[in-house]
C-alpha cells in the first residue's frame, strides 16, 4: 500500500504487477552478487565515481536530516550503512511493453487458492479483525483482501533495506523531492523507537510490513493495537490490521455501504456514462434502469458511478465512496476492483458474472503510443503520448468514437486503433 504518493511513484502500468507483490519475500539472507564476467576498468571507474557522488549525496542528506530534528544517535544507526541498491532506480524507470487485459489481472489474483487462504487467516484472526471492524467500520474480508494482494498474507512484503532503496531513488534524482520526504520519514520511526532500523525492509519502492506503507502513511496512520508502544506493522498483526482499517476509514470509507456489486445495465445504456466523472446516488441509477444480477434493489450509495473495466461488452460495476477510498491506497482501478471482487469472494460471495470479451487483447505500450498520437493527429486531444491509457486518452478515445457513430466506451482495441491510424 502505500500513501498516494507510492502511487504516484510507482507508473499506472506497473499496477499490472501487484500479483507478484511488491518485491521479493522477507529474509535474513544476505543479498548475493551475481556471477558475471569482471567488470572493465572503465566500469569499475564509473561504478566507483557513482559511489563516491552517493556518498556525498548522502552526506548532505545526512546535514539536513540533522537540522530537521534527527538526532546523531538515530542518523549513526539507520545511514551508516546504507548503500546504492541500484535495482530500485531500474524498477522505477520500467515501462512494461506488455500488459495484461484486467480478467487475466483479476483471475491471477482472485485465485481459488488466495481466496481459500484468506478465509483461513480471518477465521484464525477472526477476535482482533472484529475488534478491528467494531472501531474502524472495516469488513475483516475487506482487510484480508488488501493484505493478500499486498504481501501474499505476510509471505511477501519484501527484503530491500528501506534506507538503501529510498537512498538510492533520492540519489538519482527523478523523484528526489518524493524520495528525501520518504526517506527523512523513515528517519522519525526509528527515532520514535516504534521498529529497529534493520528491521525495516520492504519493497524497491520503500513501501513496508505486512500491507506496504510508505514511511509517510506509516507515520500518519499507523496504529499501536496491541498496547506494546511500537506500531509493528511487521510482527504484529493487531497492528497490520488496524492501521490498513486506520488508513481506510480516514480515507472515507463508509460502514454503512458496500465496496460496490455487479450490476445489469438496462438496454440502450450509454456507455458514455460509465465514467468516472458521472457520479449520482443509487437510487438515481435505479431510476435509469441499473438493477442488481438478482433483481434486489441496489444498495444504498452515494456519488456511485459505473465501471466498465473491459469495455461495453465486458462486466459493469456500481461502485461509490468506499471504492475511491481503496483508490487512496493504491490510484488504479485494477487494483480497487481487484480488492473489492477478492473481499467479495472471501466473504462467501460469488466471483463475477458476466462473461468477459476474452476475444479482445489489450495493447501493448507501442501500441497505446501510437493510438495517442493518432487520436492528437485527429484532433482528439489525449494529452502527450506515454503509453499509458490514462483519463485523457480514454476521454480523447470517447470523443474519436462518437464522431465514428460507435459506442463510446473509452475501451481501446486493436480495431480501434486501425481505425484511428487511418487517414482522417
Amino acid at each position: 500500500m502505500s500513501s498516494g504518493s507510492r502511487h504516484l511513484f510507482k507508473p499506472a502500468a506497473m499496477a499490472m504487477l501487484i500479483l507478484s507483490g511488491c518485491a521479493s519475500g522477507p529474509s535474513s539472507t544476505p543479498r548475493a552478487s551475481s556471477p558475471a564476467a569482471m567488470p572493465s576498468t572503465a566500469q569499475a571507474s564509473a561504478a566507483k565515481a557513482t559511489d563516491e557522488r552517493f556518498a556525498q549525496w548522502l552526506a548532505g542528506f545526512r546535514e539536513t536530516a540533522r537540522a530537521g530534528g534527527i538526532d546523531d544517535a538515530t542518523l549513526t544507526k539507520a545511514l551508516d550503512g546504507v548503500r546504492p541498491y541500484h535495482r530500485a532506480v531500474v524498477a522505477d524507470r520500467a515501462q512494461p511493453e506488455f500488459t495484461r487485459s484486467f480478467w487475466d489481472y483479476l483471475e491471477g489474483v482472485v485465485s481459488d487458492r488466495r481466496v481459500a487462504t484468506g478465509q483461513q487467516k480471518l477465521a484464525e484472526l477472526q477476535s482482533q479483525a472484529d475488534a478491528v471492524t467494531t472501531r474502524y467500520g472495516l469488513p475483516g474480508p475487506v482487510l484480508m483482501a488488501v493484505w493478500g494482494i499486498e504481501s501474499n498474507f505476510g509471505g511477501n512484503y519484501g527484503d530491500v533495506p528501506v534506507f538503501d532503496a529510498l537512498a538510492t531513488l533520492g540519489f538519482e534524482g527523478r523523484r528526489e523531492a518524493w524520495a528525501r520526504t520518504e526517506l527523512m520519514a523513515a528517519l522519525k520511526i526509528v527515532q520514535r523507537g516504534d521498529i529497529e532500523h534493520q528491521r525495516m525492509v520492504g519493497s524497491w519502492a520503500g513501501a513496508m510490513g505486512q500491507t506496504q506503507f510508505m514511511p509517510t502513511s506509516y507515520l500518519a496512520y499507523a496504529v499501536d493495537a496491541d498496547g506494546d508502544g511500537r506500531r509493528d506493522i511487521w510482527g504484529s498483526m493487531p497492528d497490520v490490521l488496524a492501521s490498513t482499517a486506520n488508513f481506510l476509514a480516514r480515507s472515507g470509507w463508509r460502514a454503512d455501504e458496500p465496496w460496490g456489486l455487479e450490476v445489469q445495465l438496462p438496454p440502450g445504456f450509454d456507455p458514455a456514462r460509465a465514467d468516472v466523472s458521472v457520479r449520482q446516488n443509487a437510487e438515481q441509477w435505479a431510476l435509469e434502469g441499473v438493477r442488481t444480477l438478482d433483481g434486489s434493489p441496489l444498495p444504498s450509495m452515494g456519488d456511485a458511478m459505473i465501471l466498465q473495466p473491459a469495455g461495453a461488452r465486458g462486466p459493469a460495476f456500481l461502485v461509490g465512496r468506499n471504492y475511491r477510498a481503496i483508490l487512496r491506497y493504491n490510484n488504479s482501478m485494477s487494483y480497487a476492483l481487484t480488492v473489492g471482487l477478492l473481499s467479495q469472494r472471501i466473504a462467501g460471495g460469488p466471483g463475477v458474472q458476466a462473461a468477459w470479451p476474452r476475444d479482445l487483447r489489450a495493447l501493448n505500450r507501442g501500441e497505446v503510443l501510437a493510438l495517442q498520437r493518432a487520436l492528437n493527429q485527429r484532433g482528439f486531444d489525449s494529452g502527450a503520448p506515454d503509453g499509458q491509457l490514462g483519463p485523457a486518452t480514454r476521454k480523447a478515445l470517447r470523443d474519436f468514437q462518437r464522431s465514428e457513430g460507435l459506442p463510446a466506451d473509452g475501451f481501446a482495441t486493436e480495431e480501434l486503433l486501425r481505425l484511428a491510424l487511418q487517414s482522417p
